[in-house]
């Protein structure tokens, strides 16, 4: 079965405003990662200290979902607005049922990542749909 869930993009406050919905939710977070922690990140070496430690990734589980999010630096290329600061992040069963969904979704839209293998161990990828959705497609191998 497919899951989704939500992908929130910060300014560089994700961490503030997940220990804010923590307090409310309660949970405990899964996944935090912080720009730092990634082994090769090209322009690193460029970002400052402050950068250095926003997060890169973040979930809190909800019931039986997953709310995440990032800091989403400027520098990285990042630009956010009202409208692209949330995505749709989908979860397959298969590596097959990603590809399936990827190159359907992306039809008459703009592959943003593609889909690959991913430093943190799944296969990932991201899209803007024909409508100007943001997907992320995110299979993990049990």
């Amino acid at each position: 079965m497919i899951k989704l869930n939500p992908y929130l993009n910060f300014m560089g406050n994700t961490e503030e405003a997940f220990l804010f919905y923590k307090s409310i939710l309660g949970g405990d977070f899964q996944g935090m990662m912080r720009f730092r922690d990634i082994p090769e990140l090209p322009g690193k070496e460029k970002m400052t200290e402050k950068e250095l430690n926003m997060l890169v990734h973040i979930a809190l589980p909800i019931g039986e979902n997953l709310m995440m999010a990032t800091d989403a630096l400027e520098n990285m290329g990042h630009t956010l607005a009202r409208g692209n600061n949330t995505s749709m992040s989908l979860h397959p069963d298969t590596r097959e049922e990603t590809d399936r969904l990827n190159n359907a979704l992306s039809s008459g839209g703009q592959t943003t990542t593609p889909m690959d293998d991913m430093f943190w161990g799944d296969y990932w990828g991201m899209l803007t749909d024909k409508f100007g959705i943001q997907w992320m497609i995110n299979y993990h191998e049990a």
